[in-house]
Order: structure tokens, then sequence, then C-alpha cells
């Protein structure tokens, strides 16, 4: 893969804020119309390549370039690219911050394929970008038993620790793509667009963290070119840019896309924001993510994804139906984080899936306390060990409807708290007694500040059987307590294989789970 210039990817960055029109819900604040500065010779891709959502026969593919230009993608089972597959993809514009993105269609199940990307100038025809290349593995067809392998995490330069070279950046995903997973899941905070960054952080020791800081990453986000800019930020990290050119990402986005536990129509009283209708910036928000991010832009951010007959990951988006941030003891079923059409469709799906394991990719954690201030509740659970209220009501109706359907292999992962840990769910420890046990996983966070941990709720019954969490809040990557998990499940047995791992992938906790029976 080449190298990228940091000076050019600034450049770019600059370059294409400045074409953003101002004005209006989505782009208020931002910069006034380009200027007439056209940059010369071959086109730029200024931020690698990526691919997303990969499934048995296709796959997404994204790019950003320095100027308007169409993105041409190549597929082969060949690193030579010999006998490749030609795509032509949409053209890049000013529109779109010039990201693009293509979904390859009619690809070959459970391989690994090579991609190729360029783009062409749109002022002279022929005149194409050095390519970039990059490699995804597609899934199983729905019946075959295939050994799949996939990482997950959260939580991505927050809390003041950015990209920092002397302390070896974000290391931990080049420890992710060391273990050669199928794909990627990030459990939501892809970045952190309310966490401005300061040029140095002097450590408890003495030592002095010394982050890169661009414009947009100086302030809190709030118009459409600062959001964008919190993904071009990240992409400056060469471990990160790598491993999202070579593994296929499954992305969910959780509160800090947007702002620190934000939820739909609320108004802010942080006077860091001059816009403070969350409204306004999760519209921004939510645009930057769609372009900058390889997922489906269907409008819909809950789905499925199968990986064989082993394996259905079912992705929620547990923030655009949020209701408000209170005490989380209300009575009514009605409310919670799901809204009603994700709620039955995720018992529609987990009780059609034949898969022997279904993964819940969910951004909060069930029973963990996540407090929003005193007096509010951010998560599911409140602290009451007793029976379900409030947003609690919504997963006891899930977990009620799937147990009685007879779905077994259900299996919850996330992220958000900032350390790892592993909890076992069981209705003979719980306020409620109709659900089939079932295990959540915790990891993360990838680079940030590490917590922890969280007080446990007990009306579902958790046992934390196993906890790595530091010694003190928003503990710096410098000192360790960045975690990761992985998943392996092994297609001739079923088993399943989870290792809780830290920042340079060393296994801290692991257990196998034998395939349920029927």
């Amino acid at each position: 893969m080449t190298e990228l210039d940091r000076r050019t990817v600034l450049r770019a960055g600059l370059v294409a804020g400045a074409g953003v029109v101002g004005g209006g819900l989505l782009g208020g604040g931002a910069a006034p119309a380009a200027p007439a500065w056209r940059p010369s010779g071959r086109p730029v891709l200024t931020h690698g390549v990526q691919s997303g959502d990969a499934t048995a026969d296709s796959a997404l593919v994204w790019t950003r370039a320095d100027r308007p230009g169409r993105m041409l993608v190549e597929v082969s089972r060949r690193p030579d690219f010999r006998g490749a597959r030609r795509v032509t993809g949409p053209v890049l514009d000013p529109s779109g911050d010039f990201t693009g993105t293509v979904r390859l269609r009619g690809l070959p199940a459970g391989e690994r394929l090579h991609y190729r990307v360029r783009v062409e100038s749109l002022d002279r025809h022929g005149l194409v970008s050095e390519p970039l290349t990059g490699t995804l593995t597609t899934a199983a067809r729905p019946h075959d038993r295939r050994d799949v392998r996939f990482v997950w995490t959260g939580d991505i330069a927050g809390q003041g620790w950015g990209i920092a070279p002397d302390f070896g950046g974000m290391s931990i995903f080049s420890a992710m793509r060391a273990t050669r997973p199928d794909f990627y899941l990030c459990s939501g905070d892809n970045v952190y667009a309310d966490g401005p960054l300061t040029e140095t952080v002097a450590l408890p020791d003495g030592r002095i963290w010394r982050n890169i800081v661009t414009p947009e990453k100086s302030k809190v986000a709030e118009t459409l070119t600062e959001y964008r800019g919190q993904y071009a930020y990240n992409l400056l990290d060469e471990h990160l840019r790598r491993f999202l050119a070579e593994v296929p990402q499954v992305n969910q986005w959780d509160d800090h896309e947007v702002t620190n536990n934000w939820y739909p129509g609320e108004i802010l009283t942080d006077d860091r924001y001059t816009e403070r209708r969350v409204d306004v910036l999760a519209a921004r928000a939510r645009r930057a993510y769609g372009e900058w991010v390889p997922t489906p832009r269907d409008g819909r951010l809950y789905r499925r994804l199968s990986y064989g007959s082993r394996l259905d990951v079912f992705v929620l988006d547990m923030r655009t139906w949020k209701d408000p941030n209170d005490g989380n003891t209300y009575a009514d079923p009605n409310r919670g984080l799901l809204g009603r059409e994700q709620r039955e469709w995720l018992v529609r799906e987990l009780t059609r899936s034949r898969a022997t394991w279904k993964v819940i990719a969910a951004d909060l954690p069930i029973g963990l306390v996540v407090p929003d201030g005193p007096g509010a509740q951010e998560g599911v659970a409140q602290g009451d060990p007793g029976a379900p209220a409030g947003r609690e009501l919504e997963f006891a109706q899930v977990l009620r409807a799937v147990h009685r359907a007879g779905v077994t292999g259900v299996v919850f992962v996330t992220a958000d708290v900032h350390y790892t840990a592993a909890h076992h769910y069981d209705p003979a420890r719980a306020a409620v007694g109709d659900f089939t046990p079932f295990w959540e996983f915790v990891s993360g966070p990838a680079h940030a500040g590490a917590f922890g941990p969280n007080a446990l709720d007990g009306t579902f019954g958790p046992e934390a059987v196993f906890v790595h969490a530091p010694p003190r809040a928003n503990t710096s990557p410098a000192e360790g307590y960045q975690h990761f998990g992985e998943v392996s499940i092994d297609g001739a047995t079923g088993a399943l294989t989870v290792h809780l791992r830290d920042r340079a992938g060393v296994s801290l906790w692991t257990r196998t789970l034998p395939p349920p029976v029927r």
C-alpha cells in the first residue's frame, strides 16, 4: 500500500472543507464555496482505501480523492490483478467531501479477494491517480460450515488522547490485524466529535504526550466540515489506515460521533457549542459518517449480516430512537433505545436465524450502569436489581420473545465503558425468569481514556466473570488498559472461542463455548 503523505492529507482536508456550501440544516457554519485553486498533476487518493459490510457475494469499497474525479475499482482473486474485473464507481465531488463508495457485486463466497482503487480526473480523460490496494474476505454461503473470526472494539481518539507518534500511534490496530480476522466490528464511538485535542498532555510519570492536532480537532465539532474532519483525523494513523485497507468493517454509531450521551430532541447546555440543537448536530454528523465510513446508505443503521451456517451478526442502532436520559424507572414498554420497528425486527430476525451463533452487536451494554450525571441514566440499566423498569422493559420483551421461540446461541458484544469484561446472565440469579442464559462480552477502548469498572445491575442476573479495568479514571493509552475482543468459531464443531486482548494482542482471558443444543 502506498504510504500517505501527511501534508497532502492536511491540504486536501482543508480544500475539501472549503468546498462545502454554508447554510441550512447540514451545512450551517461551514466555509464558503471553494476558491479557484485547482490541484495540478495526477489526482491523489488522500486517506487510503477501506471496505465494509462484506457479504457472501458483495462488499463496499471506499476512498477519497483530492479533487473531483471518477472512482474506478478492480477486484481479483490474484494479488497481481491478472484477469481483474473493473467496476466504474461514482464521481467524487465537493458535495460528498470527495469521498466515494462502490458496492462490488457478484463476488465469490468465502474467499480473500484483492481490490485496487484509482480515481480518474474529470478534466483530463485517462489521467488517473496512483493506485491503492486492499484486501477483503467475503462471507461464506448461508449453508456452509466455515471457520469465521472477527475482532471488535470501540472508542477511538477520545478524552484528549489523539495520535501521538512518540507513543506508537494507534498500535492496537496492528495487533488486531495480526489476528487475520474475516471482519472488524466497531461497536461505536468511531470518532470523538466532542473531544478537542491539545498539542501536549502531561502524564502522571512526567512524560509528555504530544498529539497531532488538526483544525477540526481543536474544538468540538458543530459544522459538517468539522464532523468530516473527525474521520479524516483518525486516518492520519498508519496502523488504522493499514488495518482498514486489509479487513472489511461492520460499523455502528453511538454517542461521540455526535456529542456525549446525546438523544433526539436534546438541547445542549454545554457552553462550548454555539449550535445547541442536537437534532441539527446529529444530521450533520450522520452525513459525515455516511460519507467517510463504508456502510450501507439506505438510511437504516440496524441490519443483519450472515457468515455461513455458524454466525449471524445483528447490528443494533441504540441511538437514533433513544428516549431522553432521565431516571430510567418509567413503566412505559413503548419507550426505550431501539424503537418499536427495530425491536420487532430484532425478534423476527433472531427467530428466523438458523445460524449456530447469533451475535448481537450492541453499542451500549445491557447490565452495566452508565450514568449521565446525577439522577439520569445513559444506558439500559439504572442500578435497581428488581423487576425490569425503564429501558430494561424493552430488552425484557426481546429476551422473553426469543426464549419462547426456542432461540439459542445468543451472545452480546459491546464496548462503550472503556474497559474489558465478560458477563454471564442467568435467570437463576435474575429478577426475571423467562429468558435463556447468555453471555455479554465488553472490550475497549481502542485508543482513548480508560475507565471503570461500572456497577452491574442485577435485573437480568449478570455475573462479572472477568474484569480488566484501570486503577484510575482516564488512564492514557501509554499506560495500557486498551482492549479489543476476538471471536473465532470452529466451522466443523460450532464451538465459539472468545479472547479479550490488550493493546499488544496478549490474551487476558479466554473461554470456549460449546455449540448450543437445540
